[in-house]
């Protein structure tokens, strides 16, 4: 479990990467740079982020997705669990996360040499979808088609919402997106 002083940390190298991110360009900023101005060692940085791209597309979020999928009805087709269990996560993201995330993708969006990052990243939530639903009972082929098919679609929102109008929220957009792949009745 992370300490307080620990979040604390990454959370201001997060400000500060975006910050610089966002005055100067993703490219045109150095891991100096943004450990300097949050304050600590390029060692420091890279206890907390294993990349430079790492600060922006990387989140907590895995086990929470994956515990939501894995808490819808185990009847339903390994791809409704999956969009269910993705429109439920949603509901977990704090206001305040919400935010930092819109300024995150808004630069993945504008920077097409984060395009590769964002896909290691999906690939790692898949990756915790597809245990889930094995661990449930599903098909590992059935699985990683439902989790690849709900993450493109979700993947398609959030570079969407990178560069929406501000009172569009991400919520709306995944489940916009999620909602082309319920079957018809389905709740969106």
């Amino acid at each position: 479990m992370a300490t307080s002083r620990t979040l604390r940390t990454r959370a201001r190298i997060l400000d500060a990467a975006l910050d610089l991110f966002e005055r100067q360009g993703y490219d045109a900023t150095t891991v100096n740079q943004v450990a300097e101005a949050a304050g600590v060692t390029p060692m420091t940085f890279f206890r907390h982020f294993a990349t430079k791209d790492a600060v922006l597309v990387t989140d907590p979020y895995d086990p929470l997705i994956a515990e939501a999928v894995g808490d819808q009805p185990g009847h339903l087709p390994p791809l409704e669990r999956t969009r269910r269990g993705l429109l439920a996560a949603l509901g977990d993201i704090t206001p305040t996360e919400d935010a930092t995330a819109r300024r995150r993708v808004a630069l993945v969006a504008r920077s097409p040499s984060l395009r590769a990052a964002v896909a290691v990243g999906t690939e790692a939530t898949q990756d915790a979808i597809v245990e889930r639903l094995v661990a449930d009972g599903t098909d590992r082929l059935d699985a990683a088609i439902a989790a690849a098919a709900c993450l493109a679609a979700t993947t398609a929102a959030l570079l969407a919402w990178g560069t929406a109008p501000d009172d569009v929220t991400l919520a709306q957009l995944v489940r916009r997106a999620l909602a082309h792949l319920a079957p018809a009745g389905a709740p969106s």
